[in-house]
């Protein structure tokens, strides 16, 4: 008579094994993370040891049973409400790969459900688009999509790791707008966009689009983002002193040499305020790569950052970063009023020396005089 495992050897290394399998299981995982194989059952086996094995299913060949505790490499959970007996696996590797089976033992043959586990690196992609943008400004990202995902869950993640990304994603199409993030999903295009704003330094680095798939591996574009500072193209540091004037060289690009010359104040480019229209700053010396702009008697106030240029978008190359500092006590020039009172002190001290030049000439002479009679 055969031994329940030699029946079991008998039934798994037989091709039968595989067609009386009751359904196939598809599993996706990626190397270094964990997977869950969930093998369901029928009602009335919920007290019957369930199992996870590979290869020909032989006694060497099993990975772990329900009734074991839990293994380093593999747990499982036998939820007997939903009838579902779940295997973990374990940081997973390339060679783990293949095909398993879920078993529920029974007198006579056993129950088998064909597994099949795929494993893929968990990195993407072999192409990267790169993109550019500026602190403080925006930039929009494209993800393009096809025909068949086009209801299927966008999402956008920071990384390069997509077995974390959904989890991770920063925005979704199911909720478009979060923070500085902002996601547009055009569907006759095949393209969802995501848009964000206020960017800093911190923002350069990799992303994921993603798309989910409701079997296998969900679908990824990578992008690498990188942000410039606005400062790193011309950046100057100038002093002024009050009631003086102080003029801003600004180099621009040739081809704004027709568009709207500019000096703003404020600690970003993006949201500083027009100081042309003031009468204290004055446009001169316009060429063909440069202009200038004066500011006649400086006042302590004026001191902070500037930004000048030429033309209606804001790229580094064409914006010149100034920081002004204005010296409101040292060489301060005098009020009118103190020359004119320098000049009455000056008369005044030039006619008392006189006086007294002329009283001590007096003396002299009457000392003289003195002299003579006394000889």
């Amino acid at each position: 008579m055969w031994s329940h495992q030699n029946l079991q050897l008998m039934l798994c290394t037989a091709l039968s094994c595989v067609s009386s399998a009751a359904g196939l299981i598809l599993v996706f995982g990626y190397e270094g993370r964990d997977v869950m194989v969930s093998c369901p059952y029928d009602p009335g086996y919920e007290r019957y040891q369930k199992y996870l094995c590979n290869s020909s299913c032989g006694y060497s060949d099993f990975l772990i049973r329900s009734s074991q505790e839990n293994k380093t490499k593999y747990s499982v959970y036998d939820d007997k409400t939903t009838r579902v007996v779940t295997v973990t696996i374990s940081d997973l590797h390339f060679d783990d790969a293949g095909k398993y089976w879920c078993g529920v033992t029974r007198a006579g043959k056993d129950i088998y459900t064909e597994v099949q586990l795929e494993v893929k690196a968990d990195r993407c992609c072999d192409t990267v688009n790169q993109t550019q943008s500026t602190e403080e400004g925006s930039v929009t990202i494209s993800c393009p999509y096809d025909s068949q995902s086009v209801n299927k869950l966008k999402f956008f993640c920071r990384g390069n790791r997509p077995s974390t990304c959904l989890q991770q994603a920063v925005i979704t199409s199911s909720n478009t707008q979060d923070g500085r993030f902002r996601l547009s999903d055009d569907r006759k295009s095949g393209l969802f966009t995501v848009t964000i704003s206020s960017l800093t330094l911190k923002d350069s680095g990799s992303y994921l689009c993603g798309v989910q798939r409701n079997s296998g591996f969900d679908v990824f574009t990578a992008v690498e983002l990188e942000v410039k500072e606005w400062c790193c193209a011309k950046s100057k540091n100038m002093s002024g002193v009050m009631e003086r004037s102080v003029t801003f060289q600004c180099p621009y690009a040739p081809q704004h040499h027709n568009d709207t010359m500019f000096l703003c104040k404020g600690d970003g480019a993006s949201n500083c305020t027009d100081m042309m229209g003031q009468s204290r700053f004055v446009l001169s010396n316009v060429s063909s790569s440069s202009f200038s702009v004066t500011v006649t008697k400086l006042e302590a106030g004026d001191a902070g950052t500037y930004w000048c240029g030429s033309g209606p978008e804001a790229n580094v190359g064409n914006f010149t970063r100034f920081h002004l500092s204005v010296d409101a006590t040292l060489h301060q020039l005098p009020h009118p009023a103190f020359y004119a009172l320098f000049a009455l002190a000056a008369g005044l001290l030039l006619m008392v020396t006189l006086v007294l030049v002329k009283v001590y000439k007096n003396k002299c002479h009457k000392t003289l005089r003195e002299r003579k009679v006394s000889r």
